[in-house]
């Protein structure tokens, strides 16, 4: 075996199947999006070459784009300082929820495994400013004056996106803490309760340093999912009102089939793709030590 992998022709071989569909399924993609990106294309007819007409567009004078680029901040800043907080309270509280475990895990899991549509459609129901039942609720306990158009106030609707964003991913934050928790030796329990730690202590100088592998991963999917979100948007507000609530994700999906301009869509993607590839290389910085094992 090790005189045949030694051989370069047979690794070429072994290489070269994953290699070209690498190249033609990624790599082709973005250099004609880069190309289609200098044009002022329309998606059919005729087109012509502007240059970096469009870039200088996107980078210099367009405000959606970096409301889109900001919003999408907001929601990692608040998955992140929010969601994987609370996610790790839970996953502990589940993890000694005794012959509960299972219940509790599951309730939890649930937003995750419906329907995005239907989770989205339920949200804008409950939004809304005439029929919702967060607004007949407040009524109900006497604090009417506090009724909002939720989706429909620029100031609010992005937090109340926000807001269903966490509540749909909560389920696999929680999972992957639950996880980490769960390949902990019981062992390392024992000896710190025997060492005189109390509760407080075990988990802070403990169990969080030793689940430290698991937040990277869960940081990294974090940041890869706020950056592509899209589906929930497009469903619950389309980016309205006045563009507060739009993504990445949904104005490109607006720019290049809904308003047809499809050059300056392209060039929108490439400069998504380097967005994506400079959060990339920071997150390799910031966990550019090796993973570690329990």
């Amino acid at each position: 075996m090790h005189k045949l992998l030694s051989n370069r022709m047979t690794i070429f071989v072994l290489v070269a199947p994953g290699l070209l569909l690498f190249l033609f399924m990624v790599c082709f993609p973005i250099a004609m999006s880069a190309y289609y990106g200098m044009t002022d294309w329309r998606g059919i007819g005729d087109y012509q070459f502007i240059g970096l007409d469009n870039y200088i567009e996107i980078l210099t004078r367009d405000g959606v784009f970096w409301r889109s680029l900001l919003n999408a901040l907001l929601l990692l800043a608040a998955t992140l300082l929010i969601q994987h907080p609370i996610a790790l309270l839970f996953s502990i509280f589940v993890t000694h929820a005794g012959r509960f475990e299972k219940l509790f895990r599951t309730v939890f899991f649930i937003p995750a495994v419906i329907s995005i549509v239907v989770t989205s459609k339920m949200w804008v129901s409950v939004f809304h400013p005439n029929y919702g039942v967060l607004n007949k609720l407040l009524t109900a306990v006497g604090l009417e004056s506090l009724k909002q158009d939720w989706l429909g106030d620029p100031s609010l609707a992005i937090w109340c996106v926000i807001f269903v964003i966490m509540w749909q991913g909560f389920g696999y934050a929680l999972l992957l803490y639950y996880a980490g928790l769960q390949g902990i030796p019981k062992d390392l329990y024992e000896a710190a309760e025997l060492d005189g730690a109390g509760r407080m202590k075990l988990y802070t100088k403990v169990v969080i340093p030793l689940l430290t592998p698991m937040v990277r991963v869960a940081v990294v999917i974090a940041v890869t999912a706020c950056l592509k979100q899209m589906e929930t948007i497009f469903l619950m507000t389309n980016g309205g009102p006045l563009n507060t609530t739009q993504f990445i994700g949904n104005y490109l999906y607006k720019t290049a089939f809904s308003s047809s301009l499809y050059g300056y869509g392209n060039a929108i993607s490439v400069i998504f793709v380097i967005v994506c590839l400079i959060m990339t290389v920071m997150m390799n910085r910031v966990f550019k030590k090796d993973v570690g094992e329990f």
